[in-house]
């Protein structure tokens, strides 16, 4: 049996499902997910094991046209993994009519692949298919199909898992031949300190005004054990201090809301699934600060971690 192994990157505007897709076919959540656009800010990669093949996915911000050094720099980590990945997964939502953002990344796509030469094969996925009637379905891929030259072009749903099999064997057929990049079991290689951050960062963005997506950031000051013994279930007790940093007071006062009560329920969300993925108990300690301006401020962006 031929075993493949190698890299492929979902891109797509913002909201199109991207990060939804990874965790469907990792069949674990390695990448937060929100209503809210411009979700993803860090290159998560997620492992999918199987008998034939290892299959690296790589999610990146949604490709478009920025309006502030935080949308440059997010713009530059997907042109710059679209250069080192085997195969591109092109994210279109059957729901919404292709648009200027869309004809953007298709232009993006097709200067990665001059006509005439062998390029980064890619990929067409249309996302959420299970919000459509099969009409309008069939509608969005002629769509799809008359947007650009792709390799495949395949109907998926994340959400009732409608085709993610056979997405991942039209991923997996463009793989190089090679032995697995990573260990048996391991899901992701992002540090456990990012993905505490992206845990609490969906928590936040739950529920909250358009703008504030944009303006928060999430940092883990650090991880400790608590010196004490392990409770009845055996799990450890872990310290975990984190900053959410927004741009303006307004917003501040929107994620802390009335006598405390919006964060409260933000660490009570997030706290449940950081125990998960850590495996312990935690006492999750969250602070809120002002940053004013720092998507704009390479400063601040550089302490940010962008």
């Amino acid at each position: 049996m031929t075993y493949r192994s190698g890299f492929a990157c979902f891109v797509g505007r913002p909201n199109t499902g991207k990060s939804t897709l990874t965790n469907a076919l990792v069949g674990q959540k390695v990448a937060i997910t929100s209503g809210r656009p411009q979700t993803t800010r860090h290159v998560v990669r997620g492992i999918v094991h199987r008998e034939d093949a290892q299959l690296v996915l790589v999610d990146t911000p949604g490709l478009h046209r920025p309006r502030t050094l935080l949308g440059e720099r997010l713009n530059d980590l997907v042109r710059d993994t679209l250069t080192e990945v085997d195969v591109i997964g092109f994210c279109l939502p059957a729901d919404e009519k292709i648009g200027p953002g869309d004809r953007f990344i298709a232009e993006q796509l097709a200067r990665l692949t001059p006509p005439g030469r062998t390029g980064t094969p890619v990929v067409a996925i249309v996302t959420k298919t299970d919000t459509v009637p099969r009409a309008r379905l069939a509608e969005q891929l002629i769509a799809v199909d008359q947007l650009g030259e792709w390799a495949d072009i395949v109907p998926v749903s994340s959400r009732d898992g409608y085709q993610v099999d056979v997405l991942a064997d039209v991923l997996v057929e463009h793989l190089p031949e090679g032995p697995a990049l990573y260990p048996e079991g391991e899901l992701t290689d992002e540090p456990e300190q990012v993905m505490v951050a992206e845990l609490v960062r969906e928590a936040a963005l739950e529920g909250v005004r358009d703008e504030l997506p944009h303006s928060l950031a999430v940092v883990v000051d650090e991880i400790v054990p608590r010196d004490q013994p392990p409770g009845a279930d055996g799990r450890p007790l872990l310290d975990v201090r984190v900053h959410l940093f927004v741009e303006r007071d307004s917003q501040k006062a929107i994620v802390i809301g009335r006598g405390g009560a919006r964060l409260r329920d933000v660490g009570t969300r997030a706290r449940t699934q950081i125990e998960a993925l850590l495996g312990a108990r935690v006492f999750l300690d969250l602070h809120v600060k002002v940053a004013k301006d720092w998507q704009r401020d390479p400063k601040q962006l550089g302490r940010l971690g962008f």
